[in-house]
C-alpha cells in the first residue's frame, strides 16, 4: 500500500532537501506536486485541498524559510499533518460495556466483511482471551452464513447455528440471547451488503443497530475502491454513526488514497487493516507508523511486534546455537524463509525498513520478492532429507531432479545453493572470529575479506 504515493513524495522531498534554502516559490511548486501525487493516489479531492492548504500555512512561515534545514522541516510538517489526517486516536475497540459487547460489521458487498470478522475475532481471542460468538445476518448472499461457519471452525471461534428461513431480526434476537445466556464476552454481527448503497440496506442496518445497541459499528471497506471510498464512508456514517473503519486488501492497492479519505470524511478512526488473505493477516492501525511508511521512513515498531508474535523463542535460540557452531543446514534455511512469509512476506518486511524504498527497483530487477521466497522454499522441499542436511550430496543429476520437482530451473537451484554456501561460510567465520574478533576486524572479516 502507498507505493506510488511514497515514490512520488520521495522524489519531491529529495529535491527539497538538496536546496540550501527555500523560497516561497519553491514551496508552492512542491505543494503543487504533492497535490497531484495525492490525487493520483485516489485521495478524495476535498481531502487533498484541505491537506495542501494546511501544509502551505505551516510551510510558508518564517520557521521553515529561515530554517537551517528547510527541506527537512517541510518533510516534518507533511509527516505531522499526515498523522493528523489519518487520526491520532488509538485503534482500540470499546469493550468496556456489560457483556456481551456487540460489534456490528457493516459495508458494501465484496468489501471482505465476513473474512475480516473472523480475523478480528481471532485476534481478540488470542490477545485478550475473550470468549467470542460470531453470527451472520446476511440471508441474501448465497452461502454467506456457511462461510462464517467455516471460518469459525478454522479459527476456533463459536458461530451461531444456522436455521433455515429465519429473518434478519430473528437471527439478531437469537444471537443476542445466546451470547447473554452462554456468557460470551463479545458478539460479532456480520451484516448483509449490497453492490451499491440503497435505502433498503440502510433501513435494515438501522433496525439492527437499534435492536442490538452495539458498542462498535465498524465500517469495512475495500482499500482498492479509491475515490468511491469517500462516498461510501459518508453514506454509512450519516445513517449509522459508525465508530470506526477497517480497511481490507491494503496489500493489493499501491495507491492507498482510501485510507486518507475515509478518516477525513467520517471523522472516525481507522482501527484495523487487513494486510492479506490469511486469517492472521490483520493489524491495528497506527497513524504515526503509517505516515512514516508513506514518507519512506519505515516502521520498525510494527516490524518488532510482528517478530515477537510470529517467532518461536526456542526455535530462535536453537538456530542461534547452530549458527555459532557453523552447523547450518537447509532445514534451518527453510524455517527462516517460512518466518519471512509469516511476518508478511519480503515486500511487507522491506516496506517497514527505513530507506529501502529507494532501492526497490534494484531489488525488483534482482528478483527479490515474495515469489522468490516461495520458489526457494519449493526447491528446499524438493530435496531429500539427506540432501537438506548435507549439501555435498547435491550433484548435477540431483539439481535437475530438484528443479523439475519444484517447478523451477537448474540456474535457480544453483543460485540457492550458492546463497546457502555463502550464508554457511559467513556463520563459520562468525564462530571462528568470536565476539572479540568481530569487534577487532569488523564486517570485512565476516564477509571473507582480509582485514587491512
Amino acid at each position: 500500500m502507498f507505493d506510488s504515493l511514497t515514490d512520488r513524495l520521495g522524489s519531491i522531498f529529495d529535491r527539497l532537501r538538496k536546496r540550501g534554502a527555500l523560497s516561497e516559490e519553491d514551496v508552492t511548486l512542491a505543494l503543487r506536486e504533492i497535490r497531484i501525487a495525492l490525487l493520483e493516489a485516489d485521495v478524495a479531492l476535498s481531502v487533498v485541498k484541505e491537506f495542501v492548504e494546511r501544509v502551505r500555512e505551516r510551510a510558508v512561515g518564517q520557521e521553515v524559510l529561515r530554517s537551517i534545514t528547510p527541506g527537512q522541516m517541510v518533510v516534518k510538517i507533511v509527516h505531522d499533518l499526515l498523522v493528523e489526517t489519518l487520526g491520532e486516536e488509538g485503534a482500540s475497540l470499546n469493550l468496556s460495556v456489560a457483556p456481551p459487547a456487540v460489534i456490528m460489521m457493516v459495508g458494501l458487498q465484496g468489501a471482505g466483511k465476513t473474512t475480516l470478522t473472523a480475523k478480528l475475532a481471532r485476534l481478540l481471542k488470542a490477545q485478550h482471551n475473550k470468549k467470542i460468538l460470531m453470527a451472520s445476518a446476511d440471508i441474501y448472499r448465497p452461502a454467506a452464513r456457511e462461510q462464517l461457519e467455516t471460518l469459525g471452525a478454522q479459527t476456533g471461534i463459536a458461530t451461531l447455528p444456522i436455521k433455515a428461513n429465519e429473518s434478519v431480526s430473528d437471527i439478531a434476537k437469537r444471537a443476542l440471547e445466546s451470547a447473554r445466556l452462554e456468557g460470551y464476552d463479545i458478539l460479532f454481527m456480520d451484516t448483509a451488503g449490497r453492490l451499491h448503497i440503497d435505502e433498503a440496506l440502510m433501513d435494515e442496518l438501522a433496525q439492527l443497530k437499534n435492536f442490538l445497541n452495539p458498542s462498535e459499528i465498524l465500517l469495512v471497506a475495500d482499500a482498492m475502491t479509491g475515490q468511491d471510498a469517500a462516498v461510501t464512508a459518508r453514506a454509512f456514517h450519516e445513517r449509522l454513526d459508525v465508530t470506526g473503519v477497517a480497511l481490507t486488501r491494503i496489500d493489493g492497492d499501491a495507491r492507498g488514497g482510501a485510507t486518507l479519505s475515509m478518516r477525513a470524511v467520517t471523522g472516525r478512526p481507522i482501527k484495523y487493516l487487513g494486510t492479506g488473505e490469511k486469517l492472521d493477516q490483520i493489524e491495528p492501525f497506527h497513524a504515526d507508523r503509517i505516515a512514516s511508511r508513506i514518507l519512506g521512513m519505515g516502521d520498525i515498531v510494527t516490524l518488532v511486534e510482528k517478530a515477537a508474535q510470529t517467532l518461536d523463542r526456542e526455535e530462535a535460540e536453537a538456530f542461534a546455537q547452530k549458527a555459532r557452531k557453523g552447523s547450518f543446514d537447509f532445514n534451518d534455511m527453510a524455517k527462516q524463509l517460512e518466518q519471512v512469509s509469516k511476518m508478511g512476506g519480503l515486500g511487507g518486511l522491506m516496506g517497514m525498513l527505513p530507506g529501502v524504498g529507494k532501492i526497490k527497483d534494484q531489488m525488483a530487477s534482482a528478483g527479490m520478492n515474495d515469489k522468490m521466497v516461495a520458489r526457494q522454499l519449493a526447491i528446499i522441499r524438493s530435496m531429500t532429507k539427506k540432501e537438506r542436511i548435507n549439501v555435498k550430496l547435491i550433484n548435477g543429476s540431483c539439481r535437475r531432479r530438484i528443479a523439475q520437482g519444484s517447478g523451477t530451473s537448474v540456474p535457480e537451484v544453483n543460485r540457492l545453493l550458492k546463497q546457502f554456501t555463502e550464508m554457511s561460510g559467513m556463520m563459520k567465520r562468525m564462530n571462528k572470529l568470536g565476539e572479540k574478533g568481530l569487534r577487532r576486524h569488523g564486517l570485512a572479516a565476516l564477509l571473507g575479506r582480509s582485514p587491512k
